[in-house]
């Protein structure tokens, strides 16, 4: 089997390395007999959308150089949950698997995409919590009688009438009085709301 190792640190001071990693990687793949075509390391904070080397290795995945990528930790590989789950199922879309040694996670086996299945199932519990918090805060802030959303824009429906007959566009008048060519539209066709 063909594998990338995916290494990352968080930064190059305090004597950090991603070497460290890719050693043991590398003695790892050679114990199970898989071949390494590539490396990859990054030395960015793991909360850093920006990651070069993940970004090319993701692009290698899906030009099939490599049957798995074999990483030391998922938090090395994955931001959050999130993240993670979408970037296996990336590399799922594309026939790659995700060995992690560090967390003796292993998706070439029926126990490691069971082990995804949970992962998964783990992030979904995680966005239906935030969306429940979410919705009783907001109930919890229109009870107090707080008025939720954008502000509605006070635009003068008789200027704005005014303005449309003089042959000014939307976009103009919106232009003239200081608010959106939508805003201006609107006070036309709804006025007891726009002032």
């Amino acid at each position: 089997m063909k594998v990338a190792i995916y290494v990352r640190c968080s930064t190059r001071d305090k004597g950090q390395d991603t070497e460290v990693q890719a050693r043991e990687l590398r003695e790892y793949a050679e114990r199970r007999g898989w071949t390494i075509v590539e490396e990859f390391s990054d030395y960015v904070s793991g909360a850093k959308e920006f990651r070069p080397a993940l970004d090319e290795m993701m692009k290698a995945a899906k030009r099939r150089k490599f049957d798995a990528v074999l990483c030391w930790k998922l938090d090395r590989v994955g931001r959050s949950l999130k993240h993670l789950v979408n970037l296996l199922a990336e590399l799922e879309a594309v026939g790659v698997a995700l060995v992690s040694f560090s967390d003796n996670l292993d998706l070439t086996t029926p126990q490691g995409r069971l082990m995804f299945q949970i992962i998964g199932a783990m992030a979904e519990f995680e966005r239906s919590l935030t969306v429940e918090r979410v919705r009783a805060g907001l109930a919890h802030a229109r009870a107090k009688g707080k008025k939720l959303g954008r502000p509605a824009v006070a635009v003068d429906a008789t200027k704005v009438r005014a303005l449309r007959q003089a042959g000014k566009s939307f976009e103009q008048i919106g232009e003239t009085l200081g608010v959106s060519a939508a805003s201006a539209w609107r006070s036309t066709k709804v006025p007891a709301l726009m002032g």
